[in-house]
C-alpha cells in the first residue's frame, strides 16, 4: 500500500481543515517547497498536494507553487483542486506532475473526464469527497445529490482505474478513518481505492491496507507526529 503525505495550500502555506470546514484552518508551514523535499527525504515515494483555494473558487491559487514543489523532488507528485478544463490538465502535465485529480469537475463535466481519461489514461484520478456517503463539491462546500459508490462506478465505466475517497466527517480529526465506507468502495467501486480522512496512527494505515486501499493519504497525522513518516513507511513495507 502507498503512503502519501498530504500538502494542502490555502495563500501559499501548508494547512489543514478539519472536516473540510475553511473556518478551521491549521498553518504548518510557510514554505511548501521545504515540506515538499522534507517528506521526500524521510523516504516518501509519491506526494499528494491539493490547491484549496483553487478547489473552493474553481480557479488555480497555489499552481505555480504546486508546479514548484513538483520540480524540487524526485519523487511523483499528484495535485487537484481548480482543476476545472482541459488546459488545466494539460498545463500541469506540462510542468512535471504525475498525476492529477479530477474532483468538482469530474461532477460537473463528464465529457471532460472522459476526453481526459482517454488522452492520459490512469495519470487521471477520480477524487472522491463524501459527506454522509454522497458527493460533495466546490471544496466540499456543495452536495451534488450523487451517491459516492455509484458516482464510482460511473467513472470506472468512463476508464477511470483509480479513486481517491475522502471520508469528510472523519478528515483532519485523527479519529480513525471511516473503515466501513471504504470497505464499500474498495469491493465495490470497480477502482483502486487511496483512502483520505481520519488516519491517526500507524494501526489505522493497516487497518486500510488489511481491507485492500491500494493507498492511504496523511497530512496531520504526520504534521503533529502522531504517525512518524519514516516509522510508517518502514512498517508498511514488511
Amino acid at each position: 500500500m502507498m503512503l502519501y503525505p498530504a500538502v494542502d495550500l490555502k495563500n501559499g502555506k501548508c494547512v489543514r481543515l478539519l472536516q473540510g470546514r475553511f473556518d478551521a484552518v491549521t498553518e504548518y508551514g510557510d514554505d511548501p517547497v521545504a515540506m515538499a523535499r522534507k517528506w521526500a527525504a524521510l523516504g516518501a515515494e509519491a506526494l499528494h498536494v491539493v490547491d484549496l483555494d483553487g478547489a473552493r473558487s474553481g480557479v488555480a491559487g497555489n499552481r505555480e507553487i504546486i508546479k514548484a514543489m513538483a520540480a524540487a523532488v524526485d519523487i511523483p507528485v499528484q495535485t487537484g483542486g481548480g482543476i476545472r478544463t482541459p488546459a488545466d490538465v494539460e498545463e500541469l502535465f506540462s510542468a512535471g506532475l504525475a498525476k492529477v485529480i479530477l474532483g468538482t469537475s469530474a461532477v460537473k463535466n463528464r465529457i471532460m473526464v472522459k476526453e481526459m481519461l482517454e488522452r492520459h489514461g490512469s495519470r487521471i484520478v477520480i477524487g472522491i469527497d463524501a459527506k454522509d456517503g454522497f458527493v460533495s463539491v466546490d471544496g466540499w462546500e456543495n452536495g451534488s445529490g450523487l451517491e459516492a459508490v455509484a458516482f464510482a462506478r460511473e467513472m470506472a465505466g468512463l476508464g477511470a482505474k483509480t479513486v481517491i475517497y475522502t471520508d469528510i466527517a472523519t478528515d483532519g480529526t485523527l479519529a480513525g478513518p471511516n473503515l466501513t465506507a471504504m470497505r464499500v468502495m474498495i469491493e465495490q467501486s470497480g477502482m483502486e481505492v487511496i483512502a483520505s480522512g481520519g488516519v491517526g496512527s500507524v494501526a489505522d494505515l493497516l487497518a486500510l491496507k488489511e481491507i485492500g486501499a491500494a493507498g492511504a493519504i496523511t497530512g496531520k497525522a504526520i504534521y503533529t507526529g502522531a504517525i512518524d513518516l519514516a516509522e510508517a513507511l518502514a512498517v508498511l513495507r514488511d
